[in-house]
């Protein structure tokens, strides 16, 4: 259900623990900083991140948190995650796939998306309308070509299908190169998981 295989994955990280620049890019600092502001609230009580990458992200996100949990397919990029976020738990792993289990109130799913399938988009939308029925969501996609067999626009429209029965998107943002989506419960009865 994955687009790509981890070889591929761990190639990216083989020569350098930022293979997009996440730490010097202005463009990747400006897009860290968009995702931050279009989270709905100012703190949360644990924040998971699905592909974490070497942390960046991580690092912006996890003060507003009292529990970060970062996962990443990529052993280096765990170990960088980990250096840059000594507070946070980060773990590997390979989407879809079990996620941690724990009381999410904020899901972010960032640039990991079109590296998935059709399949494996909706089966890990599921999981997670499934696991926190009552989380925030936030979608991060890079619009540009990915290289991969989906494209972040139309992996972010199938992730969104998913979840659309059981939360509504109240937040969407798009920039030439980005879009951001941030979704949230249906029912407000509903609690985290």
């Amino acid at each position: 259900m994955s687009g790509v295989d981890l070889a591929h994955l761990q190639g990216l990280y083989a020569q350098t623990g930022d293979p997009w620049h996440f730490r010097t890019s202005g463009y990747e600092q400006a897009r860290f900083d968009a995702t931050r502001a279009a989270l709905a609230r100012d703190s949360y009580r644990a924040i998971l991140e699905l592909g974490c990458g070497n942390g960046e992200l991580a690092r912006r996100l996890s003060p507003l948190a009292g529990r970060y949990v970062g996962l990443d397919a990529v052993d280096r990029a765990v170990t960088e995650a980990r250096a840059v976020v000594p507070r946070g738990e980060f773990h590997r792993a390979w989407l879809p796939g079990p996620l941690p289990a724990g009381r999410f109130d904020l899901i972010v799913v960032s640039e990991v998306l079109y590296f998935l399938d059709r399949a494996g988009i909706t089966a890990l939308a599921n999981q997670i309308a499934c696991t926190w029925p009552g989380a925030e969501i936030l979608s991060v996609n890079y619009l540009g070509p990915s290289g991969n067999a989906l494209q972040g626009g139309e992996a972010a429209d199938i992730f969104a299908r998913c979840l659309a029965p059981r939360f509504a998107v109240t937040l969407s943002r798009a920039t030439r190169h980005y879009r951001i989506d941030r979704f949230q419960p249906l029912h407000s009865g509903d609690t985290a998981a």
